[in-house]
């Protein structure tokens, strides 16, 4: 469900090869990108790693089948799902090798926490974004480290709770992605950010992002923990299993309000 290259240079491209699901994250496909993250990782001749998807979409959040899973799962099953997520998560955000995010199309939900893993995302013009959990009955809990890490504070609660639709340019202006450029562009606007890294000596860049890290928010097997545990919560409450059941019944929650009086 992934597709891993690396050419002459040491530029690894490392690919969500689901188009037909959209990319969406299924067990498999983040079993997939742990192991290919922990080869990575262990690639001596590895220097720079791109992230991307194939088809129209970059990632379109959580498989419905995986969701379907877990709605029919008991609290140690949801547990498990969210713990291989934050892990595969985890194990891309603390890659030696710098990574730049090819985001070709749409990203939601999960979606968003990979561009967030990224060193640096940049955004097809026409991508459109959401981190759309609460429309669910969930919350954003395992990838939240990661988008506040990203976005901070203050542009996280702009999108964060709301579930709404954001365009490119919006997405620029929170953090998420560092440009939108046309579809045309992507690669080249990739590549710019691929090249200087190819000047700098590997172990210097793994140690100067290591330690970028360390001065950043603090992501720990504490918080690591603490997002499992909230998400846990959330799915035990009768609002996930409301808006879960809605979502595949095709049919708004009750909670759902026409916005204009």
């Amino acid at each position: 469900m992934i597709d891993l290259s690396v050419d002459v240079r040491g530029v690894a491209t490392l690919s969500l090869a689901r188009p037909e699901k959209h990319n969406a994250l299924s067990q498999a496909l983040i079993d997939d990108l742990s192991a290919a993250a922990a080869k990575i990782a262990a690639g001596a001749s590895i220097r720079v790693v791109i992230l991307t998807g194939q088809g129209p979409s970059f990632c379109a959040g959580g498989d419905l089948g995986w969701m379907q899973d877990q709605m029919a799962g008991d609290a140690t099953m949801r547990r498990a799902a969210a713990r291989s997520l934050a892990q595969m998560l985890g194990a891309i955000n603390t890659l030696p090798q710098p990574v730049i995010g090819r985001v070709q199309g749409n990203a939601f939900g999960g979606g968003i926490g990979m561009a967030c893993v990224c060193d640096v995302a940049i955004a097809v013009d026409h991508a459109r974004f959401a981190l759309t959990e609460t429309r669910l009955g969930l919350i954003p809990a395992t990838i939240g480290p990661y988008v506040l890490a990203r976005m901070g504070e203050a542009h996280a609660r702009r999108v964060f709770m709301s579930g709404r639709l954001f365009d490119a340019e919006e997405a620029v202006d929170l953090g998420l992605a560092a440009k939108a450029v046309p579809a045309s562009e992507l690669d080249q606007a990739v590549e710019a950010e691929v090249a200087p890294y190819l000047q700098c000596a590997p172990d210097a860049v793994a140690s100067a992002k290591a330690f970028a890290r360390s001065l950043g928010p603090v992501i720990d097997e504490s918080v690591i923990a603490r997002s499992i545990d909230v998400l846990i919560a959330q799915w035990e409450g009768r609002s996930a299993k409301e808006g879960i059941s809605a979502f595949f019944e095709r049919r708004k929650p009750d909670w759902a309000v026409t916005s204009a009086p």
